[in-house]
């Protein structure tokens, strides 16, 4: 039996992200193995997304042994989403709203973008701290007005989420992602945040836990408590 969110997952690998990116009104988001574990405790609120993708490998393998489908790691950093999207705002001449991390890091990051990407436009950005329920439905409203044709979310999982559906429900009328830690990434380390041999050894989690030292307890977690809830979502969820 397929939990909503491995439902998601699946339905959202067969859809090409060439067409993803043209089709207007829908929102995305990304689970790894700690995401998921909080996605858990709040089904309702992912079940409004058009679609969510596995970030990691170990959480596409898990859906592919378990599950027997072919589900591929697709997270929103350089070695996948970011870039599509940088380039089909590029070449297409569309417009980004980027909203996310500390301000000094989503300057730096939107720096990084317009240098990588020339005459990208990126129509506005801002910090993600938003303080109160008041503030957040303000800066919905103002994304919505703006309608941008993309919008990138960087705020941490369940924030990132519940953000991106006040955009819509305010009435925005473009595609929105959400992107984790991809704006402090980046402002950290440039555009490429993982070393290619990283990538091909396939233990970016690893690199992050040295990298980022806050992540450890986490991922220690996911390690552990993971593979438990996975299975019991597979034969009780």
């Amino acid at each position: 039996m397929k939990s909503i969110l491995t439902k998601k997952i699946i339905d959202t690998e067969t859809k090409p992200f060439e067409l993803i990116l043209n089709d207007k009104g829908k929102i995305y988001t990304f689970l790894n193995p700690v995401s998921y574990l909080e996605a858990l405790k709040n089904k309702e609120l992912f079940k409004q997304f058009d679609g969510i993708y596995a970030d990691g490998s170990i959480l596409a393998t898990a859906i592919n042994i378990m599950y027997g489908e072919k589900v591929t790691r697709r997270s929103f950093d350089m070695t996948w989403v970011a870039p599509k999207l940088m380039e089909h705002v590029q070449k297409e001449h569309k417009t980004l709203y980027i909203i996310g991390s500390q301000q000094k890091s989503v300057e730096k990051a939107v720096d990084v973008f317009k240098k990588m990407y020339e005459g990208i436009n990126i129509i506005g950005y801002r910090n993600g701290y938003l303080v109160s329920e008041e503030e957040k439905d303000e800066e919905a409203k103002n994304i919505a007005k703006l309608n941008p044709d993309f919008v990138i979310v960087g705020m941490g999982i369940i924030t990132q989420e519940d953000f991106l559906i006040k955009v819509m429900n305010a009435g925005y009328q473009g595609i929105g992602f959400t992107c984790g830690g991809f704006i402090h990434q980046t402002a950290m380390n440039e555009i490429h945040y993982y070393p290619k041999w990283i990538n091909r050894m396939n233990i970016r989690f690893l690199y992050r836990m040295w990298k980022e030292p806050h992540t450890r307890i986490r991922y220690i977690k996911a390690g552990i408590i993971f593979p438990t809830r996975f299975m019991w979502e597979k034969f009780f969820g």
